[in-house]
């Protein structure tokens, strides 16, 4: 799917994009799937304090650094991931 030539708004979320399908819209009298972001942003949130807090905490009792390192990657990921749902939310995109 090409860009669009301009910034989309919140409206145009709302409205649904482009060559969007969704195959159960309708039935039941189900209400149309939304992007949960804002669940997103606070697991996103929670995992970055969890592996911050872990990975200190295994350096100050002596564990092995491994696994520090491997919690300070899983900390870099959630912050990532905090940064691309908070541009997206302040784009607009409902959730």
């Amino acid at each position: 799917m090409s860009e669009p030539s301009h910034r989309r708004s919140r409206a145009d979320y709302e409205r649904g994009l482009p060559d969007h399908h969704d195959p159960t819209a309708g039935l039941g009298g189900a209400r149309p799937a939304q992007s949960a972001l804002t669940l997103r942003l606070v697991l996103a949130a929670f995992g970055l304090v969890v592996c911050l807090a872990g990975g200190i905490l295994f350096l100050v009792f002596g564990v092995p650094v491994a696994f520090a390192v491997v919690l300070f990657v899983l900390a870099a990921v959630a912050l990532g991931d905090l940064v691309v749902v908070t541009r997206r939310k302040q784009r607009g995109e409902p959730g």
